[in-house]
């Protein structure tokens, strides 16, 4: 029998500006695999994320999706922003040692219930078109490409997913 669905939902906490050392560390190490594909370094890696803690959007989990204790390396990271009629996921990233047991999928029900909570019902997000790992990932969690754009330089892959109300 599988725990209920509050069991193996992750409770992130809100990050402080206390956290920003972790949060540079954790992106640097969770992209670093995309080094050799990208000319440059990943957005998420020189992105200073300072606005984004100071507004509330950024969240970490632990080892095990609990809440990230002060101190503690964070196993995840996920920044949740309101854009227009949607909940923007601007970052995502798992330390590599988390990675693959499924804290991932998890942080992004949490962007579902965020979203569902804040009154939206659409999710976006954009990812670089070599990190061709995340886009079957999102795909398969229901996401659908929308548009491809050059960005700053990046390549991004642009998709949402149309949340909808319980019946």
């Amino acid at each position: 029998m599988s725990p209920p669905d509050d069991e193996m939902a992750v409770r992130p906490r809100q990050a402080t500006i206390d956290d920003l050392p972790s949060i540079e560390r954790l992106n640097a190490a969770a992209y670093a695999i995309y080094g050799d594909r990208m000319n440059r370094l990943p957005a998420p890696v020189v992105h200073d994320y300072a606005p984004e803690v100071e507004a509330g959007m950024a969240w970490l989990i632990g080892e095990r999706g609990q809440p990230c204790e002060s101190g503690e390396p964070p196993a995840g990271v996920i920044v949740l922003i309101p854009d227009g009629d949607s909940l923007l996921i601007e970052n995502i990233a798992l330390a590599p040692a988390a990675q693959g047991r499924g804290l991932g999928r998890r942080l992004m029900e949490f962007a579902e219930r965020q979203a569902a909570g804040l009154g939206f019902s659409l999710l976006t997000l954009y990812t670089n078109e070599v990190m061709v790992e995340n886009i079957a990932i999102y795909t398969r969690l229901g996401y659908h490409e929308t548009a491809r754009r050059l960005v700053d330089g990046y390549q991004r892959v642009y998709m949402e997913k149309r949340l909808y109300p319980a019946s």
